[in-house]
């Protein structure tokens, strides 16, 4: 192995140490290793963390600025190691279109969204995100949280919802309306009627597959 990729490497595995995820990083980093290396460079340049970044041609720019934010805090690492290293700055890739507004849905709206997701097909995909619709509205969850829900994540009798492993690899138990229970529940008993058994755990279903682990479905049929 490199002096790079080792590094890189140990770059990952000291901040994963500090709490972080970096789902994506030991990927992209070994990409830009083997970048590095084909260019026949020994440490980060600007110059060359730039040209990886904005590979491949026709890619987001928000892509861009994501991959270069990956090679610029592997720099900083690497350059407390290689004095030579050069750290790109932050106002590289200039920033297009800020983020949009969030906007807000009335209660009408909310309720159009979800009797509009009750049109789909099939029918657990119809209850699958009317469900999602519903719960992500009352109980303040991110997207990513309610996705990967499973079967035994809700508590009716104690009318709690259990979030696992979400920011910082914390775990919390989050308190529901009985209304909100009730919703899930039912959700629970057409689940599963119609997928008594699924073939994917809920951790390894993809998000958007009816009968994946939005929410509680605990897998995919």
């Amino acid at each position: 192995m490199s002096r790079l990729r080792q590094a890189a490497e140990d770059y990952v595995s000291i901040r994963r140490a500090l709490g972080f995820k970096l789902d994506r990083h030991p990927r992209l980093l070994a990409q830009f290793a083997g970048y590095l290396e084909e260019a026949g460079a020994s440490t980060v340049t600007t110059g060359l963390a730039l040209g990886w970044a904005t590979i491949p041609a026709g890619t987001s720019p928000d892509w861009h600025r994501a991959r270069l934010s990956v090679a610029r805090g592997f720099a900083a690492y690497l350059g407390a190691l290689d004095p030579g290293t050069q750290v790109p700055a932050t106002d590289l890739l200039a920033r297009g279109a800020q983020r949009a507004t969030p906007y807000l849905l009335s209660e009408d709206a909310l309720a159009s969204l979800v009797a509009a997701a009750g049109a789909l097909a099939p029918p657990l995909r119809a209850a699958t995100y009317g469900t999602l619709f519903g719960l992500l509205a009352v109980a303040g969850l991110r997207v990513g949280e309610a996705i990967r829900l499973g079967r035994d994540d809700v508590d009716p009798a104690a009318g709690l919802l259990l979030i696992r492993n979400s920011k910082w690899e914390k775990s919390r138990e989050l308190p529901l309306h009985p209304s909100t229970i009730s919703a899930l529940s039912q959700y629970a008993r057409t689940r599963d009627r119609l997928c008594p058994a699924p073939g994917i755990p809920a951790s390894s279903s993809p998000p958007g597959v009816p009968g994946s682990s939005i929410p509680t479905s605990g897998g995919r049929c």
